[in-house]
């Protein structure tokens, strides 16, 4: 990859610059919209603090106008199932054509580092829309045997228009988490170009307060995927009483990471500080066998402080800014309430730069269960070490908090006993086509039963 034409090539400066106009627009029925209201929502670069962009702001009116742009017995959803699966299949294929556009548009937004967001985010959003385009025609039922002349079958039918809600950290790739499962039952632009019926995709960027609560109150939304921080999911759960919605959530972390002994000691390091430690499964509690504590925290601080800070799209930088001035003065908050306390700060917690939301990788040791950094989900490059002595005493530990979206283990043999144990994990791959299905069960009266 040419990092001088992705900083300074007139061409490609253009057209990110088209991309992001067109991108600012609301998406409904296979068309571009302005907001009714007129107001904008402002996106900056966090690396410069400079405005990249201002989007549409969607309303309830915008809101509605998305809804019944898919209606029962639209071509989307009378499409044969094959042809679903072509559809998201092409759609793969436009996003690898412009992988590169993407990658930096996603750096430019978001401030992730430019090789992240094409090997990561990229690289997972085509492989996940080619995942679910070969489950399109592989949705099936089952016959059921019952008494009498009848004969009864199932049918996983679509559960109805999804209100599918993405959070900042990973735009990108959880458009296609959100919607490629959904579509294999019932990117934009690119989904015009792939040939999507006007109505299957709506895009209504918008507030929590104004575009959110209309998505989660409508009467006609049958299901809501919610992405995003824990306490905003207790909203969500109180607004499907409008209707009995379907919700599924994926909330809030504070993911243990337990370090045995017998671990690979390089391979347990990875993971805290990906993309600025704005990751929900992000290994954010690490708790480290008393055996090899001091070892541990000393090669935890060397990589913290090999960490290069900068520019997310030049090369040589391992970390970029934070999203926003809002996420980066909780994490700061967060920072100095342990500071000169009874946690020992092993490096940094500092700011980093005159410009920018860039916060030094820090690294706390000698953490207790009981403290704020402990407890409190920070989202940032911040690392609190803790010790332990037994398996048993790991495991309780691990288990006493208020999140459980993910856990990592680093052993040779205790894998399975403490993965077993840990109450913590998510749903993938064919149990996700399940959040977006109702089984129907259908019976129909025949002449005469042969078996």
């Amino acid at each position: 990859l040419s990092f001088s034409f992705l900083s300074h090539s007139p061409l490609n400066v253009l057209y990110v610059i088209f991309f992001s106009h067109l991108l600012s627009q609301l998406f409904i029925n296979n068309e571009w919209h302005e907001s009714c209201s007129g107001r904008k929502i402002p996106v900056y670069n966090p690396a410069t603090g400079k405005l990249l962009s201002e989007v549409e702001e969607a309303d309830p009116v915008k809101v509605e106008s998305a809804r019944v742009a898919l209606q029962l017995g639209s071509p989307w959803r009378s499409m044969v199932a094959s042809n679903r699966g072509q559809l998201l299949t092409k759609l793969a294929d436009l996003v690898e054509r412009d992988w590169l556009l993407l990658a930096t548009l996603e750096g430019l937004d978001s401030g992730k580092v430019f090789l992240m967001a094409y090997f990561v985010d990229l690289m997972a959003t085509i492989k996940t829309l080619r995942y679910y385009c070969g489950w399109a025609h592989k949705i099936h039922g089952k016959t059921t045997p019952v008494d009498g002349e009848y004969l009864t079958y199932t049918r996983h039918e679509p559960i109805g228009v999804c209100g599918q809600i993405i959070p900042w950290n990973f735009p990108v790739m959880m458009f296609a988490w959100k919607i490629a499962p959904a579509l294999c039952l019932v990117a934009l632009c690119f989904c015009v170009q792939a040939g999507f019926p006007p109505g299957g995709v709506n895009v209504v960027p918008g507030y929590g307060q104004t575009a959110g609560c209309a998505i989660s109150h409508h009467m006609d939304i049958d299901k809501i995927a919610f992405t995003g921080s824990t306490a905003v999911s207790i909203c969500w759960e109180t607004y499907p009483e409008s209707n009995l919605k379907r919700v599924t959530l994926e909330l809030g972390r504070k993911n243990p990471n337990i370090v045995f002994a017998d671990c690979d000691l390089e391979q347990a390091h990875s993971g805290l500080f990906f993309n600025q430690g704005q990751c929900c499964l992000a290994g954010s509690r690490v708790f480290v066998e008393e055996p090899i504590y001091e070892e541990f925290v000393h090669r935890s601080v060397e990589k913290a402080r090999s960490k290069v800070l900068g520019n997310p799209l030049l090369q040589g930088v391992d970390q970029g800014p934070q999203i926003d001035q809002k996420q980066f003065d909780k994490i700061m908050d967060l920072i100095e309430s342990e500071k000169n306390k009874r946690a020992t700060l092993e490096c940094e917690g500092s700011a980093c730069g005159q410009q920018g939301l860039f916060i030094q990788p820090t690294v706390f040791s000698n953490v207790t269960d009981s403290m704020r950094i402990a407890k409190e989900e920070i989202f940032g490059p911040v690392q609190q070490i803790m010790c332990f002595r037994s398996i048993h005493e790991v495991i309780q530990r691990a288990n006493a908090t208020y999140y459980g979206l993910a856990a990592g283990v680093f052993t040779i043999d205790k894998a399975l006993t403490v993965s077993s144990a840990l109450q913590a994990g998510m749903v993938w791959g064919e149990y996700a086509i399940q959040e977006y299905a109702e089984v129907k069960a259908v019976t129909i009266e025949i002449k005469r039963k042969n078996s």
